[in-house]
């Protein structure tokens, strides 16, 4: 069996047409026009707005057109990230997917069901001649997983909706109405590279295998930080066997918890075996921290040719101290809500190699003071180091409203269909209501959709059963949204 001929067809044949179209953050230009393409064939109104998101909009079915206004809302753009085996390119090829008992997942990539699920949801309710509902209109923005590109720059007179469905969520009969600000933190630093000291050999040192993650949705779970494992490796063998670092690359997205992280050093010859034995001792007390949290973690270490320059000494010990120092992980939980992360950094690519060093944090909180810690915390332990500290890609927190309208239905809905009680919660992660709330305050609003687990990652994959179930909600959903004041 194909994803085409799962239930509900509607939905996972209109997914199967998204994986076959490359849509990684910042190259959207082919979805763009698949969607645009997509809604002139089926006679549905559709754009491309000034801040590159798709709007559709589609009249309500009569009987409903004294409901007020929904606008189903989701991202375009996936996270791409893959296997050291895999040799997809993002850019050019499609998705490979196939059914592993109740899952779909990818071979060897991201899924993309962040947040492909919820454009082909939004597909699905458009094309359908059978769903009751009132008017609609379709927002499925640009670049959130970078930057937040498509809701930060939009316009106040793009939408005349009332409320706001997100579906961005990942656990089926989980709604939020509350989520995190975050803002990337950058450090820079140029150098001038020195020769190797005569008789030294390199070594690349490779970590990989981890699970990675969410940086919002996972950074509670306790997961490696690739980065953070290399930095004890080079700070040890540094002042163990008198190695020098040539170059860095460890992680590739800010919002994903770094996998893999691979390094050059300089080492002098007689030193290589108890380098050797070092990275022997790392990977058993790696091995023995994460036990029941990572399922592998691979480090080794071979020989490579010998790098043309290294980083001077001054500049290397700041780095990799600051590279030890800067905090990663969990700052704090909502005291409220103690099972809520509300603050955390993501210590998520560094590139150092060939004069520059370069640091991208992604910290989240949903709290404006913690913040504003957290970043001067971060731009701290940077500036010590000599490093330039910028921010950008800032968004504020989406500070729930209890009393919502809309989640009231939802949850009504969700009892008369399923007899369970829905979840009523805020999340770490970041969501674009936040953004959206702030441009168009009048909108009350609201984030669910279908199960998914460890976006972000390889292993990525959407709950088949909870599509369906998310289906069968929908639809209801969509005939009691509320009438018009």
């Amino acid at each position: 069996m194909n994803i085409q001929e799962l239930d509900p067809q509607i939905i996972w044949k209109n997914f199967h047409l998204l994986t076959q179209v490359p849509r990684p953050s910042g190259h959207l230009e082919k979805v763009q026009q698949f969607l645009l393409d997509w809604a002139k064939e089926r006679g549905i109104e559709a754009f491309k707005d000034g801040a590159e998101n798709i709007v559709m909009r589609k009249p309500a079915t009569p009987g409903y057109e004294n409901l007020q206004t929904a606008v189903l809302q989701a991202h375009m753009d996936m996270v791409p990230q893959k296997t050291d085996e895999s040799s997809h390119q993002f850019e050019t090829d499609p998705i490979e997917t196939y059914i592993d008992g109740e899952w779909v997942k990818a071979k060897g990539t991201t899924l993309g069901a962040d947040d492909g699920m919820g454009v082909a949801a939004i597909m699905a309710v458009l094309e359908s001649q059978d769903v009751e509902h009132g008017p609609l209109e379709a927002l499925i923005t640009a670049d959130e997983e970078t930057c937040m590109y498509g809701v930060n720059h939009l316009a106040a007179d793009t939408l005349k909706g009332d409320i706001l469905l997100n579906i961005d969520n990942e656990t089926m009969g989980e709604f939020v109405i509350g989520s995190a600000g975050g803002v990337n933190i950058s450090a820079s630093l140029g150098y001038k590279e020195q020769a190797p000291e005569t008789g030294d050999v390199a070594v690349k040192v490779v970590l990989k295998d981890l699970k990675g993650g969410h940086s919002g949705l996972e950074i509670c779970e306790g997961r490696a930080n690739a980065n953070k494992l290399m930095a004890r490796v080079v700070r040890q063998a540094i002042q163990d066997d008198d190695a020098c670092l040539s170059s860095w690359k460890g992680g590739n997205m800010r919002n994903a918890i770094p996998r893999t992280a691979e390094v050059v050093l300089t080492i002098p010859a007689d030193n290589l075996e108890d380098l050797k034995d070092l990275v022997a001792y790392c990977k058993t007390a790696f091995e023995a921290e994460y036990r029941g949290v990572e399922d592998t973690i691979t480090l080794t270490v071979e020989p490579c040719e010998l790098p043309a320059g290294i980083v001077p000494q001054e500049i290397q010990d700041n780095l990799v101290n600051a590279i030890t120092a800067c905090h990663d992980g969990v700052l704090r939980y909502i005291p409220s809500i103690p099972s809520v992360v509300e603050t955390s950094s993501n210590l998520g690519i560094i590139t150092i190699g060939e004069g520059k060093a370069d640091v991208l944090i992604l910290a989240r909180s949903s709290n404006e003071t913690m913040m504003e810690y957290i970043q001067e915390m971060q731009e701290a332990c940077f500036s010590m180091a000599g490093m330039k500290v910028e921010y950008g890609g800032q968004y504020g927190a989406w500070q729930p409203n209890f009393d919502s309208p809309i989640t009231a239905t939802m949850v009504k809905v969700h009892k008369a269909l399923f007899n369970e009680d829905a979840k009523v919660q805020v999340c770490h992660a970041g969501l674009e209501c936040s953004i959206i709330g702030g441009v168009y305050p009048h909108m009350d609003l609201v984030s669910f959709g279908p199960t998914l687990r460890s976006p972000h990652t390889p292993n990525e994959r959407c709950h088949i059963p909870s599509v369906a179930k998310f289906w069968t909600f929908l639809k209801a959903l969509l005939k009691e949204i509320p009438v018009k004041a």
